[in-house]
């Protein structure tokens, strides 16, 4: 009898404990789970809604050469930064995963800039040893 009263003893310590851990589980997941305002969302939408009309006025005044395609590039990188920061909530995550999706591509970016000067070092070259060509 006495082994029947310290067993049912411990299962009663036992689902008190799991009850415990349930009740700490979900205090730590209602901690993490975190809603943004609709406003923050709105806003975002506002700003992608004017770079992108000033993407379309880019073409629309007719710029040309460097300064319409930088400035369509910067408007690209500018609506990108955003939607990955607020839509795919970047902006919250741990920096250790910002670093693993965000350096590659400037990575990237510093490795086609460096190319497009050895292409103009190597077009120099060329000519200045074989000449302009017929």
């Amino acid at each position: 009898m006495a082994e029947a009263t310290a067993n049912g003893l411990g299962q009663h310590a036992l689902h008190a404990t799991h009850a415990q851990d349930a009740a700490t589980t979900a205090v730590a997941h209602a901690e993490v789970h975190q809603e943004h305002p609709i406003k923050l969302y709105l806003v975002v939408w506002a700003w992608l809604f004017i770079l992108s009309t000033c993407s379309y006025l880019v073409d629309y005044f007719g710029l040309h050469g460097y300064l319409r395609w930088s400035l369509i590039l910067i408007f690209m990188m500018l609506k990108a930064g955003l939607i990955v920061a607020v839509f795919m909530h970047m902006a919250w995550e741990r920096l250790a995963m910002m670093y693993a999706i965000i350096l590659p591509p400037i990575l990237v970016l510093v490795f086609v800039t460096m190319m497009v000067f050895e292409a103009d070092y190597t077009l120099l070259t060329r000519i200045s040893f074989f000449g302009p060509g017929p």
